[in-house]
């Protein structure tokens, strides 16, 4: 084997995954066709709570939360503002901050933990067998040859090679096309952070990229023309005008573009010992900022089943969870995204009609706003748990403070599950390596297991020492 496992594609998801594998010891090599570049012309530009409750689990979350810009109020469509401060996280707001920040901390990270980059090294074949994976690669003098390791993820993006070579269909369609995108600067400065509105066929996105530079997004639902059109910068100032009400003065243009915004969703996200995550799985429209922080959440899932697997600490039917788990978030998201582009847009009278009433649901009722906020950061997701568990189990874990002034996702870090028990309380030392033995700060009776992406476990009240030996067995190894 060359590697334990191979990642395709080095963007987020990747990057994540393949950082916390070489952190966990699992040798790792990282395939990318690109040469090696963090490009700033990515599309995402939100960090949503859950992302950064995973990030800080990694000590990456302070460094970006000083790079970035906090949003403490969503605005999704028409008048509807939601304050984000309520959150139950440290994480309440979203972090206005470009992807190639992201990726350049993720990079840094897996740099340090050995992970073997592979640039300019293309996928053009794939074959696996109950031992393993073998993927045929071109690199950059065009030579070929083949790559073996025991498991194999596709973080490669909407035209996935590896989705491709296991014969997986991408099923769905395209939502909005001829979407416009240009880096400019700007004359006037926007009075928000984020500046998003639709008026009638209009919709224009105004973001900061910190450099002196502001990315834009915008569409004009009456000028649909393929995604090989010419544009120009008139064209965006034209749209942003009508959906804003002004251009900003924009000028100096360093890059335009057009693309299609489609909705689709692998319909597994494992074929043997072959996985898909990221946009290689699922692709939705930029609404609500959640593309590039599922793709992350996909790779904190699965990155800690793969260690464990290939640790010899689990068997390998731990990995089934993984389409279990994350494929209906996939689902959900897709369905999110795309109800906030068409709300946006309405402009037949039930739809604005719909658009109303969810408005006010949403202003006036408490649970419908935490149900919907939940979704869309992220931090509102449960997995399932097995019949007679827990209520805990499968729910996200708050970043709890211990007994001795410590945190929940500080003890995370290092990709350890923690155990959560009443003071007093300990377990064997046989896994310190891949456990933290933490106390409650309060009386609570309560022993939980919390997994290595922050999701409760196991977890029970009372618990005998040879109840929690059991779980600490058959969870952690």
């Amino acid at each position: 084997m060359n590697s334990t496992v191979i990642v395709v594609g080095s963007g987020p998801t990747g990057l994540l995954l393949a950082g916390d594998l070489a952190t966990a010891g699992v040798p790792v090599t990282v395939v990318e066709k690109r040469p090696h570049k963090i490009s700033n012309l990515s599309r995402a530009f939100v960090l949503h709570a859950r992302t950064l409750e995973q990030l800080d689990a990694r000590g990456l979350a302070d460094g970006l939360e000083a790079l970035g810009q906090r949003l403490d109020k969503l605005r999704l469509f028409g008048d509807l503002t939601i304050d984000l401060d309520g959150l139950p996280t440290r994480f309440n707001h979203l972090l206005v901050l470009p992807q190639y920040e992201v990726e350049k901390a993720l990079e840094r990270r897996a740099v340090e933990a050995g992970v073997d980059f592979r640039y300019e090294t293309e996928v053009t074949g794939l074959s696996q067998d109950e031992n393993g994976v073998t993927v045929q690669v071109r690199g950059p003098d065009e030579s070929t040859r083949s790559l073996r390791a025991e498991y194999l993820v596709g973080a490669d993006g909407m035209r996935s090679a590896v989705r491709d070579a296991i014969g997986l269909p991408f099923p769905g369609h395209s939502v909005i096309r001829s979407v416009v995108l240009a880096d400019v600067r700007l004359a006037e400065r926007p009075e928000t952070l984020l500046t998003v509105n639709a008026v009638g066929d209009a919709f224009a996105f105004v973001a900061p990229f910190g450099d002196g530079y502001h990315r834009v997004i915008a569409w004009n639902r009456a000028h649909d023309v393929p995604d090989s059109e010419p544009l120009d910068l008139d064209e965006i100032k034209e749209v942003t005008r009508l959906a804003l009400g002004r251009d900003f003065g924009m000028h100096d243009a360093r890059w335009m573009s057009r693309f299609h915004s489609d909705e689709r969703q692998a319909p597994a996200y494992r074929v043997g010992r072959v996985f898909l995550a990221g946009d290689a799985a699922h692709v939705h429209t930029p609404a609500g900022g959640q593309g590039m922080n599922t793709g992350l959440q996909d790779a904190a899932n699965l990155s800690w089943k793969l260690a464990q697997v290939t640790g010899g600490h689990a068997g390998p039917e731990l990995l089934d969870t993984y389409q279990l788990e994350r494929h209906p978030v996939g689902r959900a998201v897709l369905r999110s995204s795309g109800g906030i582009v068409r709300l946006a847009m309405a402009k037949r009278p039930w739809e604005l009609a719909l658009r109303a009433t969810l408005t006010t649901v949403l202003d006036h009722a408490a649970p419908a706003r935490r149900r919907m906020l939940g979704q869309l950061t992220g931090i509102g997701y449960k997995y399932p748990a097995p019949r007679g568990s827990h209520p805990l189990t499968g729910t996200r874990a708050p970043d709890v403070t211990f007994a001795d002034g410590g945190r929940l996702y500080e003890s995370l870090r290092g990709g350890r599950f923690v155990l959560i028990t009443p003071d007093g309380h300990d377990a064997p030392d046989a896994r310190k390596e891949r456990l933290a033995v933490e106390h409650w700060a309060s009386g609570r009776r309560t022993t939980a297991l919390v997994r290595p992406d922050g999701y409760v476990g196991w977890a029970a009240e009372g618990a005998t020492a040879g109840e929690t030996e059991a779980a600490l067995a058959e969870h952690v190894g």
